[in-house]
């Protein structure tokens, strides 16, 4: 019988192993954030500056994460990068290294389109004040560039939670992998499990990205 089928999610640890794939997702995500995050905001002040040099090298960097698909990047960095630099890292912070140059380069953009949109005035009122460049960063542009960041830097993380469904390709146990296992296993016995897994995948992603989503749309509301 099909409903039947949800037993498969409580089948020995099942249930204990797709938790710890989410999880596995989740601290991924979550420290790639905060990793690229940083990177980012550093990167997207430079392209702030009147140095064509520096602008120039960012916005290849910016395009190179954009048009190289993430699936890419991940064989890069997991496959060619250990055997050219013999970097022996776990296959999890090569998946934190691939995710953090990637959220680096989006939001260095993000960065640098907030501070660009803080109205001129507000910069001729902090350097009549006196305010050094670096103080006018500080004090006037970056307080205003994370309110208008914010919903875009969001949107960046509910992507970055869903792309690490890719892991499952260098071999990382994230909850879609976990998950194919489970129904490989049971397919026999649980012919429909293949439903109630991927269901309860698809409710788990849900409640990680809709409140995200929602605060995203909230604030983009509330700024205009």
């Amino acid at each position: 019988m099909v409903h039947s089928g949800i037993n498969v999610l409580f089948e020995g640890s099942n249930f204990a192993r797709l938790m710890a794939g989410l999880w596995t997702s989740i601290w991924i995500a979550a420290i790639s954030l905060i990793i690229g995050l940083a990177i980012g905001t550093i990167f997207g002040i430079l392209r702030t500056l009147t140095n064509k040099i520096i602008r120039f090298v960012l916005r290849i960097y910016l395009e190179f994460f954009r048009i190289v698909p993430t699936i890419v990047l991940l064989y890069l960095v997991y496959y060619i990068l250990p055997r050219t630099f013999h970097v022996n890292w776990p296959a999890t912070w090569m998946a934190v290294l691939a995710f953090s140059l990637w959220v680096a380069a989006e939001f260095s953009d993000i960065v640098r389109g907030a501070i660009e949109s803080v109205p001129k005035s507000q910069r001729e009122s902090g350097l009549a004040l006196g305010l050094s460049k670096i103080q006018l960063f500080r004090y006037v542009l970056l307080p205003q560039a994370v309110k208008l960041e914010l919903p875009a830097t969001i949107n960046l993380a509910t992507r970055v939670i869903k792309t690490t469904s890719l892991l499952l390709v260098i071999s990382i146990m994230e909850v879609i992998n976990v998950g194919q296992q489970i129904i490989e296993a049971n397919n026999q016995q649980y012919p429909t499990g293949v439903f109630w897994v991927y269901g309860l995948i698809f409710i788990l992603y849900f409640v990680l990205d809709y409140p995200l989503s929602a605060w995203a749309k909230k604030l983009t509301k509330e700024s205009k």
